[in-house]
């Protein structure tokens, strides 16, 4: 079973020491980052072992591979030497591991680190990506029986996870350490055991947000995620307990959201609270993804049983599925896929979620004699489209693009126009309900409002199906008129609830959806 390390990379060694006592229950391991010490902590680092009661591994890490020693090579062996100086015939006070790239060779070192029980892991960055054979790379990397290979590769797209996951099984039945850094990489962090490796780094958390707020949050910002210089290296409390990385195995259950670039992941948040409160051996993943095709090439790879589908690959996902509900057919737009005896099956339950949603917001069971207006054209406008038509709605269909607008709205004879002044007019005929399904207000787009030359009256029943943040700036503008107004958690909260229907084939625990403590 995969491990998890805990990388500590504090400016002092007394600092360490409190984060490792701190979040000593999470880790298993604990790596001491001697390039992030102060020059003067550097020179004490051969007590820290016996400071601790955890294995370590002592990296010094090059700026050339991601790290901030910037010193020779020279000085930087002498520091590892002194490191491993003055073993102990105690093995538990020495360090337990120390990393030596691929390209460093120094035999005395090497000597000094087995002679006393400290195992290496052969290291090998590649921070731009540009490897053409990882297999060969991995295979011509380990120089003894006991050494521990370690990869780490810059995922520059969801095709380089899935290189790095073949290269790895190509060294099946050997310990290693695969790592695809940064955003894309997610998934090799989470899933470890999947991947074949021995372990899976995790940072420290660097602020007071909830673990709903930083799944829901960026995925992408380590700094969002954990104090790490490590791009995508998730913290240590979220990886032991929201994921259950412990309990990752060849048998647990895996699903997960897809979309690019993915910045929020709120159902990964939700699913895993909900698996673990009923202790179901599965676990839900961000699989970050800039090809659709590629992540499903992924996804089978990795056995995953179920995804969840959002921008922008809700339309492009359709060829690729072996089986479709009406509803897709329909919509011409797909959030889920489960798999199958003939491949990927695909449905919607934007629909359903979306519709439940705002009849109770509106207190009606249908939407004859209500107009209402749709900013946005994209797959969850498709889903929004079918539902109002669905429930007797005459609609306004507003879009950037205006042609898109216009494709959306003529199969169900609904008006279209773009997001200009002539539309932004024309919604004064549609202002019963505003429903806005862009992405406008959330992550790089919170300062935007896709409608902002709109005066609210006040009379309007407005929603925003962005759920975080909780108000964007266009919902909040309309609170501040007097409307009446709802934010996206419901219906996400319903379609994750459809979801888990989908994927596991029984009915949602709606008991313990209050048990989910989202904001804060």
């Amino acid at each position: 079973m995969a491990k998890i390390c805990l990388s500590l990379t504090a400016k002092t060694l007394g600092q360490n020491l409190e984060l490792l006592d701190k979040y000593h229950q999470y880790a298993d391991i604990a790596e001491l980052r001697v390039d992030c010490l102060e020059p003067n902590e550097r020179l004490m680092i051969r007590r820290f072992p016996e400071m601790t009661d955890m294995p370590v591994i002592l990296t010094i890490r090059r700026n050339v591979d991601g790290g901030h020693f910037i010193s020779g090579e020279g000085a930087r062996v002498n520091l590892m030497a002194r490191g491993l100086a003055y073993a102990n015939a105690d093995r538990r006070r020495n360090f337990a591991y120390v990393e030596i790239e691929k390209d460093l060779i120094v035999p005395s070192l090497e000597e000094a680190a087995r002679a006393f029980g400290t195992r290496i892991i052969r290291s090998y960055h590649d921070l731009k990506g540009y490897d053409t054979d990882l297999a060969a790379k991995i295979r011509s990397m380990r120089q003894s029986d006991d050494e521990i290979v370690k990869v780490v590769v810059a995922a520059n797209s969801i095709s380089d996870v899935l290189e790095l996951l073949r290269a790895g099984r190509e060294y099946a039945g050997r310990e290693k350490i695969l790592i695809a850094r940064g955003h894309y990489g997610i998934c090799s962090r989470i899933l470890a055991e999947q991947f074949g490796s021995f372990l899976s780094y995790a940072g420290v958390l660097s602020g007071p947000a909830s673990a709903a707020e930083r799944a829901a949050g960026s995925i992408a910002s380590a700094a969002n995620i954990s104090h790490s210089p490590e791009p995508g290296q998730i913290n240590v409390v979220d990886l032991a307990n929201l994921y259950r990385f412990r309990s990752i195995g060849n048998a647990t259950g895996i699903y997960g959201i897809t979309g690019y670039p993915l910045k929020t992941a709120g159902s990964s948040y939700f699913v895993n609270t909900i698996f673990g409160l009923e202790d179901i051996d599965a676990v839900h993943v961000p699989f970050p993804a800039d090809s659709i095709g590629a992540c499903l090439e992924l996804a089978q790879e990795l056995k995953v049983k179920g995804l969840s589908i959002t921008v922008p690959h809700k339309e492009t996902v359709i060829p690729y599925l072996g089986s479709k509900a009406a509803e897709v057919q329909k919509i011409g737009a797909c959030n889920i896929l489960s798999m199958g005896p003939h491949g990927w099956m695909g449905t919607n339950t934007d629909t359903r979620g979306f519709s439940d949603s705002l009849l109770k917001f509106i207190g009606r069971p249908h939407l004859k004699r209500q107009r209402v207006t749709v900013i946005g054209a994209g797959g969850s406008a498709r889903a929004v489209a079918f539902e109002l038509h669905r429930l007797g709605a005459k609609a306004l269909i507003l879009n950037r693009l205006a042609r898109k607008a216009r494709d959306l709205a003529a199969p169900y004879k609904f008006a279209w126009g773009g997001l200009d002044s002539q539309g932004i007019e024309m919604m004064d005929r549609y202002r019963d309900i505003i429903i806005q399904t862009t992405p406008a207000g959330t992550e790089e787009h919170k300062v935007i409002d896709p409608v902002q030359m709109y005066r609210f009256s006040g009379r309007e029943k407005v929603m925003d199906l962005a759920y975080m943040p909780e108000m964007t700036v266009f919902l909040k503008r309309a609170a501040d008129a007097g409307c009446q107004v709802q934010n996206g958690y419901d219906m996400f909260v319903r379609q994750t609830q459809y979801q888990y229907t989908q994927f596991l084939g029984k009915e949602f625990p709606d008991h313990l959806v209050s048990r989910v403590q989202f904001y804060t």
